[in-house]
């Protein structure tokens, strides 16, 4: 009898161990740094995450349907292409969810990864 109670024990201590560490898989997906995102661009091709950092530029065309800023994490900085009204300002902290793409792949590396942004959030 109370070898049943540990094995059961053990059993649901594995499967609550297995699913912690699924989800934090799961959740490092949807959130990685954006050196992740430069060194594994085809883990995350056409996949949406999240990237929070500092917005160091930003630069757009009049009569031009989109924007462009860049983002730093601190391990890395990504270009967001933007379709929204809202540009963030140089400096402001941001999080942003996005698709990832590249514009093309040559050799093998990726050129012109960027986050194409479906939400914007500006830190205060």
């Amino acid at each position: 009898m109370v070898l049943k109670s540990l094995v059961r024990s053990v059993r649901l201590l594995a499967i609550v161990a297995a699913v912690a560490a699924l989800s934090g898989c799961a959740h490092a997906l949807r959130n990685p740094d954006i050196a992740d995102l430069q060194r594994h661009p085809g883990r995350y091709q056409n996949h949406t995450v999240s990237v929070n950092g500092v917005v160091t530029s930003s630069w757009g065309l009049p009569l031009v349907p989109f924007r462009f800023y860049k983002v730093d994490d601190g391990t890395g900085e990504m270009t967001v292409l933007s379709d929204g009204r809202r540009m963030p300002a140089t400096g402001e902290r941001v999080r942003v969810k996005g698709r990832v793409e590249e514009v093309a792949v040559l050799g093998g590396r990726p050129l012109g990864l960027h986050l194409r942004e479906e939400n914007l959030y500006v830190k205060r």
